[in-house]
C-alpha cells in the first residue's frame, strides 16, 4: 500500500516539474557544473528532500523552542568558526528534510522564528554588519535577509527597498512580524526602482546588499504554466543587464571604504561570475574581497562549486546538504 502511494506521489511530482525549464537547465548546467549537475538536479526536482533552517528571532526569544530544536537533532550553523558570526544570530539546521510549521502573521505579535534556505544567510554574514552602520538592502522582498541583518547587529539606519508592488507588501508584513517598534524607527521601507537609488542617495551607505532578481532555479522548475515558463526562459538573457544596472546603482549609493555583497539564487554563470567580472572590469575603485575562508569554515553544512573567483562562492544543493543554489560575491569600494 505504502509503495503504491509513494509511486503515485512521485508520478504527481513528475507532472509538476516543468519540462521546458528542466530541459533548458539540463543543457546549460551540465556544461557549467559538469558531473556535479546530476546530483544538483536530483535534489532540485525532489522537494521531499529539501531542508529548512530555523532562524530564531532575538526580539522574541523562546528557550522552549531552542530546547525543542536540540531534541529534534538540529544543530547551529558553524557557530564560532566563521570569520564573522555574531552570537545574537542563532540559526538551526537539520540534516534531514524536517520542516517546522510556519507561524501565522498576527498584528502586534512578533514571530519567534523564520524558516529559510540556510544558504541565504551567507550573503548576510559576508556583509559583516556592525552596530550603528547605515545599510541598504536594495532588493529586499520577501524580507528574510533584512530580518537576518537585524539579528546580527543594531544598524544606525536600514533602508529596505523593493520595486515590485506585491513583493513590497510582503516585505512590510515580514518586518512587522519580526521587528519591535523601537527598531522600526531606524528602518525605511521604500518602493523605488533600485536602478535609481544610487543617484538619489550617493555615497550614503556603509554596507549594501544586492540580492538581485534572477532565474530562481528552484521555483522555475515547478512553473505550472509552461507557456509562461518558456517566456521566462526567452527573457532570461536580459537579467544580467538588470543585475549590472542594480550593481552600478549600489556602487553609487556606497561610501568610499564601504562593502557591497551581491547574491542570487541561481546557478547561472551569466548571472553570477559574468556579472561580477563585468563590474570589476568597469570600475577601477571596486576591489574584489577574498571570501574563500567562508567556504572552508562552512563546508560541514554546505557544498560549494568552483567559481574561478576569490571574491565569489556558489552553494550547490547536495544530498543531505540540500541548501542553495546561492551565489555570493563580496566587493569593496576604495
Amino acid at each position: 500500500m505504502l509503495t503504491r502511494l509513494k509511486a503515485k506521489s512521485e508520478r504527481n511530482l513528475a507532472k509538476r516539474i516543468c519540462k521546458v525549464v528542466l530541459d533548458h537547465f539540463e543543457k546549460q548546467y551540465s556544461k557549467e557544473l559538469g558531473d556535479a549537475w546530476n546530483t544538483v538536479r536530483d535534489v532540485l526536482i525532489s522537494p521531499a528532500c529539501w531542508q529548512y533552517a530555523v532562524l530564531l528571532n532575538r526580539f522574541n526569544y523562546s528557550f522552549e523552542l531552542e530546547k525543542n530544536l536540540h531534541l529534534k537533532g538540529y544543530h547551529t550553523l558553524s557557530q564560532g568558526s566563521l570569520p564573522y558570526h555574531p552570537k545574537s544570530m542563532q540559526c538551526y539546521l537539520s540534516r534531514t528534510p524536517d520542516r517546522m510549521p510556519s507561524e501565522r502573521h498576527q498584528i502586534g505579535n512578533l514571530k519567534k522564528y523564520y524558516l529559510l534556505n540556510a544558504a541565504s544567510l551567507l550573503p548576510v554574514l559576508a556583509l559583516e554588519l556592525r552596530d550603528g552602520e547605515k545599510v541598504l538592502d536594495l532588493c529586499a522582498a520577501p524580507g528574510g535577509k533584512s530580518v537576518a541583518l537585524l539579528q546580527c547587529a543594531d544598524p544606525g539606519y536600514l533602508h529596505c527597498n523593493e520595486y515590485d508592488g506585491l513583493r513590497f507588501r510582503w516585505l512590510k508584513q515580514t518586518l512587522e512580524s519580526f521587528i519591535p517598534q523601537p527598531l522600526v524607527d531606524v528602518i525605511k521601507v521604500s518602493e523605488l526602482d533600485g536602478r535609481d537609488l544610487g543617484d538619489a542617495q550617493p555615497g550614503t551607505f556603509d554596507k549594501v546588499l544586492v540580492d538581485a532578481p534572477c532565474s530562481n532555479d528552484r521555483s522555475w522548475l515547478f512553473s505550472s504554466d509552461s507557456q509562461k515558463a518558456a517566456c521566462r526562459i526567452s527573457q532570461r538573457r536580459n537579467l544580467p543587464v538588470l543585475q549590472i544596472e542594480l550593481l552600478r546603482s549600489a556602487i553609487k549609493a556606497l561610501r568610499p571604504g564601504g562593502l557591497l555583497v551581491y547574491s542570487t539564487c541561481t546557478l547561472s554563470k551569466a548571472e553570477n561570475q559574468d556579472v561580477i567580472s563585468e563590474i570589476l572590469n568597469s570600475y577601477s575603485n571596486i576591489i574584489p574581497v577574498d571570501i574563500k575562508e567562508m567556504a572552508r569554515t562552512c563546508s560541514r553544512d554546505f557544498t560549494f562549486a568552483p567559481t574561478g573567483q576569490e571574491c565569489g562562492l556558489l552553494v550547490i544543493p547536495d544530498k543531505g546538504k540540500a541548501w542553495g543554489p546561492m551565489y555570493i560575491a563580496k566587493l569593496k569600494k576604495s
